[in-house]
């Protein structure tokens, strides 16, 4: 303690700053290394454990907030005996910090604000300014989604971390696609001749629609999470199960297949039901356009 004690008396004896603040400053930033080991410990340990992915994010997204409260705390008690010196200061360049961070603290805002009304949540799949991915991550100024491709490349992941500005909610339209409910319509266009029966045709598109496991089971799904939901919105639906639409469409009927699936598993969905109309296809059952 005396040396301790001494090089404070030798900092304020060659500089004009009193040793009070240095000792305050280096124990202020003992803390912070103290509660960043912490932090690091807690990570660690939290992969070890046996939980799935979601829970160790949770957890440690949970665990990184208590501490930050804390170590705020732990400074503010600190420091609360001379922060009234500052008072003058700090108000004449608060306008100064606010005008030249004002993108820093209205991203910080804006994170209240999503975390507060909801507008989405982690793992949702949302689409905003033309960027549509999964919400992997949420913080103080910005969220991160996990890029997905167009509809035309069946909205599959491109493995590509894409970071969003919190403000930007308030600029763009956000479109939630599992916001009241976890389902969304899917629509598959099947050409077949002018001359095809359309009635014989419907009959066994429907049967391979309705005969896929997972498509059939969300009709009842869906219209519990309408129910749900219908507090909150004015939604609902007159019907729910699968339809398909007749168009005629230059040479040939136009058959669009419109069935509820949810969005992360919709090119699985199409796939399988592709493959079930090929094979009817191949076996008489349904004849497939074949442009000439």
């Amino acid at each position: 303690m005396h040396i301790i004690t001494d090089i404070l008396d030798k900092v304020e004896s060659t500089t004009p700053i009193k040793s009070e603040y240095i000792y305050l400053t280096v124990v202020s930033i003992i803390i912070v290394i103290i509660m960043k080991i912490i932090k690091t410990v807690i990570y660690k340990a939290s992969m070890k454990r046996k939980i799935n992915s979601r829970e160790k994010y949770m957890y440690n997204k949970q665990s990184e907030a208590v501490l930050n409260v804390m170590t705020v705390l732990l400074l503010a008690f600190l420091w609360v005996d001379y922060l009234r010196n500052f008072i003058t200061f700090i108000t004449f360049i608060s306008t100064a910090i606010t005008l030249s961070l004002k993108d820093l603290i209205f991203n910080f805002f804006s994170g209240i604000y999503i975390r507060t009304s909801k507008i989405f949540s982690l793992e949702d799949r949302i689409e905003i300014n033309g960027l549509k991915g999964d919400v992997v991550n949420i913080n103080k100024t910005g969220f991160d989604l996990l890029e997905i491709a167009d509809r035309v490349n069946g909205e599959q992941s491109t493995g590509r971390i894409v970071h969003v500005p919190n403000s930007l909610v308030f600029t763009y339209p956000v479109k939630n696609y599992v916001r009241a409910f976890k389902y969304i319509w899917d629509e598959m266009k099947i050409n077949v001749p002018l001359n095809t029966d359309v009635y014989k045709t419907k009959k066994e598109l429907y049967k391979i629609v309705n005969k896929n496991n997972v498509v059939r089971q969300i009709p009842n799904k869906m219209k519990n999470e309408v129910n749900d939901s219908s507090g909150e919105y004015r939604i609902y639906f007159n019907n729910l199960a699968p339809i398909i639409y007749v168009e005629i469409v230059e040479e040939h009927i136009e058959l669009t297949m419109r069935f509820l699936v949810h969005p992360k598993k919709k090119r699985n969905i199409e796939n399988s039901i592709w493959l079930d109309i090929i094979k009817a296809n191949n076996e008489g059952l349904v004849e497939l356009y074949k442009k000439e």
